[in-house]
Parts: structure tokens; sequence; C-alpha cells
């Protein structure tokens, strides 16, 4: 069995329900890393950022601080949303399910369940 990790906020209530999901699913053996107390570094947030597909995937702009910052005024580079992904965690979409080099964030049952079958149960 390959590692598989898993980026969450242990208060927040989607990544619970993203955890209990993998663990019905038969998966029980996987790291937990807590993004707030064990931040990211930048060149693992452009991994991550790589294996869901590019920044704009794994960017959140449901952040407190996206709307205090008002960024949605401006068209972000992919550069800034990784220096803001980099310095501050809840830019980061989340949870993240990372396993044999691929990786999905943010939850929604349907694509974590696509997901998994075509990464983790073949």
């Amino acid at each position: 069995m390959e590692n598989v990790t898993f980026y969450w906020l242990p208060n927040c209530s989607t990544c619970q329900k993203a955890k209990n999901h993998i663990e019905r699913h038969g998966i029980r053996n996987f790291e937990l890393r807590d993004i707030k107390e064990n931040p990211l570094s930048r060149e693992e947030v452009e991994t991550l950022a790589k294996l869901v597909g590019g920044a704009d995937e794994l960017f959140s702009r449901r952040a407190v601080k996206y709307r205090e910052m008002k960024l949605s005024e401006r068209e972000l580079s992919k550069a800034e949303m990784l220096d803001l992904m980099s310095e501050e965690y809840t830019f980061l979409k989340r949870p993240i399910l990372v396993f044999k080099g691929k990786a999905i964030a943010g939850f929604f049952e349907k694509f974590w369940n696509q997901f998994l079958d075509e990464n983790y149960y073949k």
C-alpha cells in the first residue's frame, strides 16, 4: 500500500466529513497533516498545485482573507496564488488528499469517489 496523505484542519467540518468518507472506503493508514499546525512550504504548495491540476485548483476563494483583501476585484497570477497559499493556510482549498502522485482538493463526495475509483482501487 502506497502512502496516502490527508491535508486538513481538524476543526473544519468539511475536512472531518472527508476523513470519515475515506475511512468508510477502507483507507485507514494515512498521514494526517494539519495545515495550520504544520504549514506547507512554498515548494510543497507548488507540488500540490501541480498534482491537483494547477494553482487555480488549489486556491480557495472562500477564505475570509480573500474578501478582506478584496482579491476578487483583480486577476491573481499563478505566482500570487502560490505566494498567498504559502503564506496563509486559509488560502488552501481543503481538505487535500494525495495518493500515488495524484491529488484532489476540496471535498465533493462524487468527485472523491471518482478519484478513489480511478487511483486507489486500481
